[in-house]
Formats: structure tokens, sequence, C-alpha cells
């Protein structure tokens, strides 16, 4: 009677473990809002290997306090402790079950890295087909206009356009990087410094930068990809909650890194319908309209930095 009493009383402590474990997986609200069908993909990931982390903590844990209060040095006791060498079948289990469940959550990793295309071309290679190509340019000193984005930079790289896909719907975005700001390129000669996308439709970004190593991170989609100069990278995602997001730069870039950030709107459709309607009518009332500003190659980042404290209405000291 006795065994079972202790055989009971671990199985109810076991499955406390593992219903708190799993609750606290599920509602830990470490992660913002899940605004695109990727970003649930890796919150399932995430909050299983929270609960797995939280299961193992309060065992350990557990353990501990249980021998601190069990085993602890009564007064008057002496004696030595009884000597233990091994238990064989304690080091299978404790070998074994975390094996287990670290190739587990290796093979449930890869599977959502595939998934939110982690298996992505690299390769920078151009592909034919394009319909919208941007360069990415260091131009002199001059203001940047549409036109200006489609020339050819220095060093005769060109970033490869919308790159050709099977499924129609997809939304093909061109993205510009360059200090200190992102310029998207659409359709129709449309470049903006916002990015706007569809709800419930594929979107991809093909994306390239103009000077430096820069990354493309939206921290609701749970989506991070570098943007590398001479370079295209692409990311793929699918928006699921109409709303307005921030767009960070991950990699630092240079002293104005941190203020290197803009929008992703999410529109509803008829939205992302209108809004294009009405950037297409800007495009052909204005083709040459400036879209984004590039110091002169002469002038010091110090005085490229003094002019945006300038726009903004700050002072600098010296």
């Amino acid at each position: 009677m006795k065994v079972n009493n202790k055989l009971i009383s671990l199985v109810v402590i076991i499955g406390l473990i593992v219903a708190a474990s799993i609750w606290y997986g599920r509602n830990n609200g470490l992660l913002p809002v899940a605004a695109g069908d990727e970003a649930i993909l890796y919150d399932g990931l995430f909050n299983t290997i929270l609960a797995i982390a939280a299961g193992f903590f309060l065992i350990v844990e557990g353990v501990l306090i249980y021998s601190i209060i069990k085993f602890r040095k009564r007064k008057g006791d002496e004696t030595d402790g009884p000597a233990i060498h091994e238990n064989l079948t304690l080091e299978i289990a404790w070998t074994a079950i975390p094996t287990v469940i670290v190739m587990w959550v290796a093979i449930y990793s890869f599977d959502v890295y595939t998934a939110m295309q982690g298996t992505q071309d690299l390769s920078g290679m151009a592909h034919g087909g394009m319909n919208h190509t941007v360069a990415h340019h260091e131009h002199g000193g001059m203001p940047m206009s549409k036109a200006t984005l489609a020339s050819s930079n220095n060093d005769g790289v060109r970033m490869a356009g919308v790159m050709p896909s099977e499924d129609a719907d997809v939304v093909a975005i061109n993205v510009s990087a360059m200090q200190f700001a992102w310029i998207f390129n659409y359709t129709d000669e449309i470049a903006t410094a916002e990015l706007h996308v569809p709800v419930g439709k594929k979107v991809r970004l093909n994306m390239n930068a103009v000077d430096v190593l820069h990354a493309f991170w939206v921290p609701q989609l749970r989506i991070k990809q570098d943007v590398i100069p001479g370079r295209e990278t692409y990311l793929e995602f699918t928006p699921r909650v109409v709303g307005e997001y921030p767009v960070v730069c991950a990699e630092l870039c240079g002293s104005y890194h941190g203020g290197m950030r803009t929008t992703m709107v999410i529109d509803t459709p008829e939205d992302y319908s209108k809004w294009l309607k009405e950037q297409q009518e800007v495009a052909s009332n204005d083709p040459e309209a400036i879209v984004a500003s590039r110091p002169i190659s002469q002038m010091s980042e110090q005085e490229y930095l003094a002019g945006k404290v300038a726009q903004m209405g700050m002072t600098s000291k010296k």
C-alpha cells in the first residue's frame, strides 16, 4: 500500500508539472502579436520549447528543494551519508530522455525553418523575366529619383528584380536598403519609403543593399533577413493581421543605425488597391519624384548626421 501511495503521488506530481508547463508555454505573453502565418509557426516552436524548459526547471528545482528539506542535517547527527556510487537505470533515463527531446526539437525546428523559407537561394544570381528592376547605386551627392534608383551601381552589379513565381497571386516587391533608409519599389514605377502589403496574400521581398550590410526585421512577423551588397536575398511571408508594424534594421550599419526604421502597413485588399492607385497617380504626375537622398561623396558621416539632426528640429552638441 505504501508503494502504491508513493507511485500515485509521483504520477500526480508529474501530471501537475506537465499541466503547468503546457499552460505556461501557451500563456507566457513574451512575444508580440503574430501578424503572419510564419509568426504562427514560429510561436508554436517557441512555446513548445519554452514549455519543455519550464517542465525541466520545475523538476530540477523541485528535486533540489525536496532534497534540501528531506536530507538536511539534523541536530546532533554527525554521521556520514550513505555511499551511493551509481544507479544505472537513473543514468540511462537522464541521458536517453533529453537526447530524444533534443532530437525531436531539432526535427521540429528544421521543419519550421524550411516552412519559413529558410532554404532560400542566396546565390545572388540575376533571374530572367524580371518586370521591374532596381539597382543599388551610390549616387555621388545628388538626390535619388526613381530613374536614378534604376541605374547601375559603381561595380556594375544590378539587383535582380521581381523573380518569376508559379503563383500569380504573389505580391512581389523590390527592397533597397541604404544608410539609413528603406526604399520599396512596386510595379508601375511606384517607389515609397513605407511598405504596404495586402492581408491574406503571399508577399515576396527581393532585397539588396546599396552600401553596407543591413538586415530587414519585422518582429510581429518573426522574420529577419540580411540585406547584402551585390547579392540578392529575399523573404516570403503571408500577412494575416491588419495593422501597422515597425520595420527595423537589425545589423549595425553606421552611426545612424538606430534611426533606420520605417513602417509596414498590412492593408485590407480594398485599402491596398486604393493605396496603389494613389501611388500610381503620384508616379504618373511626377515620374522624377525624389524618394531618397544620399550624401555627397565628400561629405563626412558627421556632416551628414548633422543635417539629419537639423531636419528633425534638433541641435547637436560639439
